[in-house]
């Protein structure tokens, strides 16, 4: 029987594995993880800052589908889909996505949302007096919310619904336009033209 750390491991390697990229940051992200995940011995663990670390976001629709939970991010200062690090005690990623929705804006993942990968992206994530300059190794998944009634106060983020059409007002990055863009396969361009 596996450990917990290797059920989480195979649970989200067989995620990234069924993820097929559609642009060149897709194609690295997909290949640096699977890396992390097959060489590192702690790929979860915050401390593990070279080659980094896997964490796990949420692009998190409305229930009607017409906006995107969007958060402030204070220290990239940007706006971000919610998301974070991954805990010990969450069995697997997709877990750690739901768990950061809620934490970060209070809203809840509807318990019938079919949860899609739509992103696997590295980024640097800039130092601080904790921790040096190190890579997240981010797996985002697009859910639905069950309501749209936020309530950002508990990681005192600023959090809003964001219109489709209006994401490029938010200066948003690559990663989470590419993560509409799967999610929204006939959104048309013009809303996602600011990028």
């Amino acid at each position: 029987m596996p450990t917990p750390d290797r059920a989480r491991r195979d649970h989200t390697i067989r995620w990234i594995e069924a993820f097929e990229p559609t642009n060149d940051r897709g194609i690295r992200g997909r290949s640096l993880t699977l890396d992390l995940l097959r060489e590192a011995t702690a790929p979860f663990d915050r401390s593990h800052y070279h080659p980094g670390h896997v964490t796990a976001s949420g692009l998190v629709l409305s229930p009607k589908g017409r906006q995107v939970l969007l958060v402030y991010h204070n220290r990239l200062q940007m706006w971000l889909q919610p998301g974070g690090h991954v805990e010990p005690s969450d069995p697997d990623v997709l877990t750690t996505a739901v768990r950061e929705v809620w934490e970060e804006t209070g809203i809840r993942v509807a318990s019938d949302s079919d949860p899609q990968l739509v992103s696997v992206d590295v980024h640097e994530i800039p130092a601080n007096d904790r921790e040096p300059v190190h890579a997240h190794h981010d797996l985002m998944f697009c859910f639905t919310a069950e309501g749209d009634a936020i309530d950002a106060s508990a990681e005192d983020r600023e959090a809003v619904w964001c219109p489709i059409a209006e994401i490029s007002k938010y200066g948003v990055d690559g990663a989470l336009l590419s993560g509409i863009e799967r999610a929204f396969p006939a959104l048309p361009n013009e809303g996602l033209a600011g990028r």
